[in-house]
């Protein structure tokens, strides 16, 4: 169980770079394909493995410390450099790494007071310095900042939720 986590976050690097340039209800030519993420707010389709690998890195952590947070880390950004499109290699790499390792600074502290609070907050960290660090090296702009982060914190929640039914089921067995 514990290595089916670390495997699931290192898929979810290949999984985000695939789906930006290939799913979407709208493909910017030389750019991302775009998916709604609320009302009126279109995000990279990429958002939705990134908020999910924000909570599967706590998850990594969580269930097998933080030495293999950091490989997991690691692995995730060299993933990142080989699946990421050519254009947006370093983008990629750069936003990935940034954005989880601040993660872990903001998770470690807070998991053993409120293991809730420290999801959510590490992933609206995440979430932001990847969204702004890609964003910028890829594409010069912060066009798609709101739904970058809309689109995170939609799949933030989901995967936590999912999560706290997986660690409930398991404390209780």
């Amino acid at each position: 169980m514990k290595f089916l986590v670390f495997l699931a976050y290192l898929a979810t690097i290949p999984a985000a770079n695939w789906l930006i340039g290939n799913v979407g209800t709208m493909c910017i030519p030389n750019g991302p394909c775009l998916i709604p993420v609320a009302p009126g707010l279109m995000a990279p389709s990429g958002v939705l493995m990134i908020g999910a690998a924000l909570v599967l890195r706590d998850a990594v952590q969580q269930l097998l410390g933080i030495r293999w947070a950091f490989l997991a880390i690691a692995c995730g950004v060299v993933l990142s450099v080989l699946v990421a499109p050519p254009a947006l290699v370093i983008a990629s790499a750069t936003a990935f790494a940034i954005a989880e390792l601040l993660d872990l600074g903001v998770y470690t502290p807070l998991r053993k007071r409120n293991l809730s609070l420290a999801v959510l907050a590490s992933g609206v960290v995440g979430a932001a310095a990847d969204s702004a660090v890609f964003l910028w090296l890829a594409f010069g702009s912060l066009d798609f900042m709101a739904g970058q982060l809309v689109g995170k914190l939609w799949m933030t929640i989901v995967a936590a939720g999912v999560l706290a039914l997986v660690h409930n089921r398991t404390v209780r067995a």
